[in-house]
């Protein structure tokens, strides 16, 4: 192939790649938009902060129960439809968040955002039909770090905001950006060359549906937890149920919503499950560390940060893991997926170390945010890769959606988790917990990271040659 040959071809794959980038990034940061604006929410329409809660909870639970099903509706010809509807779906949520407020419009449109979620396997599935090897790589990669370069740029974007023009302001934000996504998709993502696959059964899809709209609200609903743990573990049982039947269902179908028999490759199944005990820890300490910015001196502890301060230390977060993302591709011709995957866990483990022993001074949050960032980015950068690589292309959605599942619960864990150890910690009567909960939780973090290092392990293990057919 001659110099000019490949000029043409990045000149013509070009567009494709910054279109899939814009989309990614735009629906992570719009989808960010719930958590920093809780407490606005509740002071500005006049609710409860559990009620405020709702305009985060809706959009993750959405987002979490869409992805699979929208992982089969859109593969092969079906793909440039269903991402432009979803897109279009996204806008008019939008809208809905920007309409003279009440609690239940804008909890409609941040569900509506939450459809954002199940677009990335789609956009992957996009890439690696229609990008070369090299390319196609790379851009996967960064497309599945888009949600944490998103959440860096949503947190003090939308402090901002809120402190400027107030939350309509914020999520005016949002629109403007999926509007654009919407636009930039219309012109530049390509129909799929490949056999529309048959649609997801629609019993398959209820019980899918069902199983994780109950587990994830019962994992992100910590006072549930705290006052009615009985309830709540009731309430796991019957997502389990509910999946357990959804599972007997798949096996059952020619076409199932999920392909079960790639999660029985070993490599696969030990990459996913490190996704979810390492989405948990490191949203354990994300949760963590911004608490403990915005914790006053009169606690005896914390840097007594604004809601905005405490957005702005998520910037080299954000930053280091979109430098993660790009820098993978290049040390994946030195090193495997696995190994790159296992070596990103290791700076996770080191982020929770820094911030358990440093927290004193605000360098040591601040050097352990910066880590997570880097960790974060190279793990998500070489997820994919691992999955991809024993995973047929006509698959690529399917399996990169349940990883995104996976994802989805494991951060609400983290974050439960993070909430009731702080709780634990949190003398009768008093607001803050005590600053040795804070190491508590910590170091319980890097223990769990060191089962998810265990499992990077096995995954190496079990690698395979590329798929791409």
């Amino acid at each position: 192939m001659t110099a000019a040959t490949v000029a043409g071809e990045d000149r013509r794959t070009e567009p494709l790649t910054r279109t899939l980038m814009l989309i990614a990034l735009v629906v992570a940061v719009a989808g960010s938009l719930g958590s920093p604006l809780i407490t606005s929410v509740a002071t500005t329409l006049h609710v409860s902060l559990a009620a405020a809660q709702w305009t985060l909870t809706v959009s993750l639970l959405v987002g979490a129960v869409a992805t699979p099903v929208l992982g089969r509706w859109g593969t092969g010809a079906r793909r440039r439809p269903v991402v432009l509807g979803t897109l279009g779906v996204i806008v008019f949520g939008s809208v809905l968040t920007v309409l003279p407020m009440s609690l239940p419009v804008l909890i409609a449109g941040r569900a509506a955002q939450g459809c954002g979620l199940a677009l990335l396997p789609l956009l992957m599935a996009a890439a690696r039909e229609h990008l070369d090897a090299a390319r196609s790589a790379a851009t996967i990669a960064m497309i599945s770090v888009a949600s944490t370069v998103g959440v860096g740029i949503g947190y003090p974007l939308a402090g901002y905001l809120t402190d400027v023009g107030g939350i309509r302001a914020a999520y005016a934000a949002g629109l403007v950006g999926t509007g654009v996504a919407l636009v930039a998709a219309v012109r530049a993502f390509p129909d799929s060359r490949q056999e529309p696959a048959p649609r997801p059964d629609a019993t398959a899809s209820v019980l899918l549906g069902a199983g994780l709209l109950v587990l994830l609200f019962v994992l992100g609903e910590v006072s549930l937890w705290q006052h009615h743990a009985v309830e709540a573990v009731a309430l796991v049982l019957v997502a389990a149920m509910l999946l357990a039947g959804w599972v007997l269902r798949e096996r059952a179908l020619p076409t199932p919503v999920v392909d079960l028999r790639l999660l029985r490759h070993r490599a696969v199944a030990a990459a996913n499950a490190a996704m979810l005990i390492a989405g948990a820890g490191m949203y354990l300490l994300l949760s963590c560390i911004t608490r403990y910015a915005q914790t006053p001196h009169g606690a005896g502890y914390g840097f007594g940060l604004s809601t905005f301060a405490a957005g702005l230390f998520l910037v080299p977060f954000s930053i280091l893991g979109f430098i993660a993302g790009r820098i993978s591709p290049r040390l994946r011709r030195k090193v495997s997926a696995p190994t790159l995957l296992s070596g990103a866990t290791v700076v996770v483990l080191v982020a929770f170390v820094v911030f358990a022993a440093g927290r004193g001074s605000l360098a040591g949050p601040l050097v352990a945010m910066s880590l997570l960032g880097f960790g974060v980015g190279a793990f998500s950068a070489a997820m994919p890769a691992v999955i991809l690589a024993v995973t047929p292309a006509r698959e690529t959605a399917s399996a990169m959606g349940v990883n995104q599942v996976v994802r989805s619960i494991g951060f609400s864990i983290g974050s439960t988790v993070s909430a009731l150890l702080l709780a634990a910690s949190t003398p009768a009567g008093a607001v803050f917990p005590r600053e040795g909960g804070y190491g508590t939780a910590a170091w319980i973090g890097a223990a769990v990271t060191v089962v998810a290092l265990v499992l990077t392990i096995t995954a190496r293990s079990g690698g395979g040659q590329e798929r791409r057919a």
